[in-house]
């Protein structure tokens, strides 16, 4: 038990959340966030089938990432106004339509439209993870905020490995189709589990997006999570945009091998809970310092590979992936407790600028790894991921406290 005073009355807070809760708003983050990525090893087929040029189905994609990045802006805030359960709820059921939608699509233009909806939609993710801190007891926030991340992280990992199994043995429509129906359950799984929440502000909406500029200004633990964050994005984004096309350009394996590498960053996830227990005791700032080094060490070790045989640096690889995700995830949660911290009745503007820098460096990650790939080859890879780990841990050793 732990104590917390509320308007000047001591009240005693459980330990822990109740362990359904917990795992309930783990898979709503992770469910929620696959949906983004689920196109991605699905794109030939989808082109197939309805008939569209590689360029339109590579929109696809696009288009679902550029309406999370819209609803981290202008939905995620929303979570400080209004009841979060009752945002939890509507954004379940609109994803859980665009899916819908999307496994019945007729055509290429109504699939890129309904793609935008997905994206915006999905950010119940960036609803479900303040509501976990909201919750949380402040002694075990960090070890809260982790296991709902690993299930967010897990959620991106895995999603190509499913969608790439589904989709060539049942067709891409049952993809979505299956999704939708995921997403129905967890959504009503969550309104079961959720309480209500008090708004933290009574802004009006105009007012709710213009204190979003105050709040940037006004914290320089905010700045200094964002930028060592987005850095950590850049690294991580440029590893995992290029790694299907080195593998089959290097050691001649397809598609499903690369998808499969995803469990590997998903064994590295699943130990992000442990980075927030030790953020809880030795502090989330000595953690950040501790997760960007394990993601410079990690992606520097592939420098190696030019030395070893072919099995060594497909199994280098593999550890790799699992040490530098285990650092970019323990580094986020580490990162989220700090920011969370700030200001409680503004958890959901500090997240929504949070992870737009992370999508920023997502988006530079990717565009930078492809031109790294075309010009240095994956050691070029590899030399851009590392100085993104180095820049980034640089960032955290400015200051031992924020």
């Amino acid at each position: 038990m732990s104590e917390q005073s509320i308007q000047g009355v001591t009240v005693r807070e459980p330990a822990a959340l109740p362990a359904k809760m917990v795992f309930t708003l783990a898979a709503g983050a992770g469910l929620s966030v696959a949906s983004i990525y689920y196109s991605q090893p699905m794109l030939g087929i989808m082109g197939s089938g309805l008939n569209a040029s590689l360029s339109q189905s590579g929109m696809v994609p696009t288009l679902t990432q550029m309406g999370y990045a819209l609803g981290i802006l202008f939905l995620v805030p929303l979570g400080d106004r209004f009841d979060r359960r009752n945002i939890i709820l509507f954004k379940s059921l609109l994803l859980m339509l665009a899916l819908l939608l999307c496994g019945f699509a007729p055509g290429i233009h109504s699939l890129l439209l309904i793609s935008l909806l997905i994206g915006a939609a999905a950010t119940l993710a960036q609803d479900i993870v303040p509501a976990s801190a909201t919750l949380a007891p402040v002694a075990v926030r960090g070890k809260t905020v982790g296991t709902v991340m690993t299930g967010l992280l897990v959620g991106i990992l895995l999603s190509r490995v499913v969608s790439g199994v589904v989709a060539e043995y049942f067709g891409w429509r049952a993809m979505y189709q299956l999704a939708a129906l995921s997403v129905a359950l967890i959504g009503l799984a969550l309104w079961r589990v959720l309480p209500r929440f008090t708004p933290g502000t009574e802004m009006s909406y105009p007012a709710l997006l213009l204190s979003m500029r105050h709040l940037w200004l006004r914290y320089k633990t905010l700045r200094r999570a964002a930028l060592s964050q987005g850095l950590l994005s850049v690294g991580f984004s440029a590893f995992w945009s290029t790694l299907a096309i080195m593998l089959s350009n290097t050691y001649h394996l397809g598609s499903g091998v690369a998808g499969a590498f995803g469990l590997a960053g998903a064994a590295g996830a699943l130990a992000a809970p442990l980075a927030g227990k030790l953020a809880d005791k030795q502090g989330p700032a000595r953690v950040t310092q501790l997760g960007s080094a394990l993601v410079m060490v990690s992606f520097a070790a592939m420098f190696l590979l030019p030395w070893l045989s072919p099995h060594a640096q497909l199994a280098l690889i593999v550890l790799s992936a699992i040490g530098f995700d285990l650092g970019v995830q323990a580094t986020l949660v580490s990162h989220q407790t700090l920011v969370y911290g700030l200001e409680p009745a503004a958890r959901g503007r500090l997240n929504a600028l949070l992870f737009t820098v992370v999508f920023i460096g997502m988006a530079v990650g990717s565009a930078l790894g492809s031109k790294a790939l075309e010009l240095g080859g994956w050691s070029g890879v590899v030399a851009l991921a590392t100085l993104a780990g180095a820049a980034s841990l640089l960032v955290r050793m400015m200051s031992r406290k924020l």
